[in-house]
């Protein structure tokens, strides 16, 4: 299994990986001249210390690459994690890469996040971020019609634009924006992805942010079973 489907239209691909939990032992081992050629107890309690003391740099000798397809909003929290793997041992760069697919240069046709009657949900009664319970389906099927009717008037005057013979980058203002789907690629150290999970699985975290955390998790997981266990807190 190589892609998960997320939300109504969107999707998380494992595109390419590089290493294995092996990766990490040898990278850890590498100053004492060392090599295992199959992981044992030995390695696994190896990788154990290098995640409970802290010591991540044989971490990002493992590199994972993702296509991603989620509304704006979705990318837009997950923007920051291009800097997860320098948040370790004051490294100062990152090993991260992040390109998206932009509209200034094509006019494929706008894709959007529509939620259901029944996933519209309640400001939190204690927090000033996050969401409450499901909105009762009469208020969600209001606000489902009204999304609908929103973005279908600026497609509308968005392809008015273009056929007016607007820039596509100028006629994108038009287009309502959080809810609009983007296509990018992420390329991270297997530290940094576990990073993004451990803060994006917490039960505070945005709930379309954690399903697509949650389909990350299920594509790398059988790759490196014993690496993502000890730097994930919780992984299930």
């Amino acid at each position: 299994m190589s892609l998960i489907e997320v939300l109504d239209k969107g999707y998380v691909r494992l595109v390419n990986h590089m290493g294995s939990d092996l990766s990490v032992v040898n990278a850890a081992r590498v100053s004492y001249a060392k090599e295992s050629n199959e992981l044992n107890d030995k390695d696994i309690r190896l990788i154990k210390f290098l995640a409970r003391e802290g010591h991540t740099s044989p971490f990002r000798h493992v590199i994972l690459q993702y296509e991603i397809y989620a509304p704006l909003m979705v990318a837009r929290q997950w923007w920051k994690y291009v800097i997860g793997s320098a948040h370790a041992e004051g490294t100062g760069d990152s090993l991260e890469a992040w390109n998206e697919s932009s509209r200034r240069y094509i006019t494929e046709e706008p894709t959007f996040y529509i939620p259901g009657s029944d996933q519209w949900r309640s400001k939190p009664e204690n927090s000033k971020q996050g969401s409450g319970e499901v909105l009762r389906s009469e208020i969600g099927t209001k606000l489902t019609e009204e999304l609908l009717e929103y973005i279908e008037l600026g497609v509308q005057k968005y392809e008015s634009a273009i056929e007016n013979g607007v820039c596509a980058e100028q006629a994108r203002l038009f287009l309502p924006s959080y809810g609009m789907y983007v296509r990018w690629y992420w390329t991270a150290s297997l530290q940094s992805v576990c990073h993004f999970l451990n803060q994006r699985l917490e039960h505070d975290a945005q709930k379309e942010i954690q399903d697509y955390a949650k389909a990350i998790l299920e594509l790398s997981k059988p790759l490196y079973p014993v690496s993502i266990l000890e730097l994930i807190e919780k992984s299930e």
